[in-house]
């Protein structure tokens, strides 16, 4: 008998990955042209002991089949429409039960062969404009998670290739973002 999943996906290597991915699924679920989406990662043996309740609801109380190591991403509050996501970021402080974060959000990118033609008198507004009519933009989400020892890890989805199998998973993804979510367990 094989341990793969049914889906024929390898398992995640470590409990940040397995949160990542069951994060990105999650996502999925939802569909595309979603809002950004954070999440606290706490302790799934912790939650258990402090929270039995919300441990309960979330279906990993104590005999259940659910995991009995690992992180449990908890969504929190949809982040407020019209606030830059940076300026945002930098309001948050995560309780020290709070193991790490985790945001999924969607985004256009470009190929790095864009990059020669990048008109360089733009400002923000005409540049996202600009990238959003080029023909090589590809929608991709991204899901960027971090714990507080220093731990980080994404997966990337393109739109166009919208399957669990062309998820692709490593820890300097997105490193820009993992440094902003990084910021927000520090405080």
């Amino acid at each position: 008998m094989s341990n793969l999943p049914l889906d024929g996906t390898p398992p995640a290597a470590t409990p940040l990955t397995r949160a990542v991915l069951e994060i990105d699924e999650y996502a999925a679920g939802l569909g595309w042209d979603q809002p950004a989406r954070l999440f606290a990662l706490v302790d799934t043996a912790q939650l258990r002991e402090q929270e039995p309740e919300l441990a309960e609801r979330l279906g990993l109380a104590d005999g259940d089949t659910g995991p009995t190591v690992g992180l449990t991403p908890i969504e929190q509050d949809e982040l407020p429409p019209g606030v830059p996501l940076d300026e945002f970021l930098g309001t948050i402080a995560w309780p020290d039960a709070v193991a790490g974060c985790a945001l999924s959000i969607e985004r256009l990118m470009l190929p790095p062969t864009a990059e020669t033609s990048l008109p360089t008198d733009l400002d923000e507004e005409a540049l996202t404009a600009w990238v959003a009519e080029h023909p090589e933009r590809q929608e991709v989400r991204m899901t960027v998670a971090v714990l507080r020892d220093g731990g980080r890890e994404a997966a990337l989805r393109l739109r166009e290739k919208d399957a669990t199998t062309e998820v692709l998973t490593g820890e300097n993804l997105v490193p820009g973002l993992a440094e902003a979510l990084t910021a927000t367990l520090s405080g």
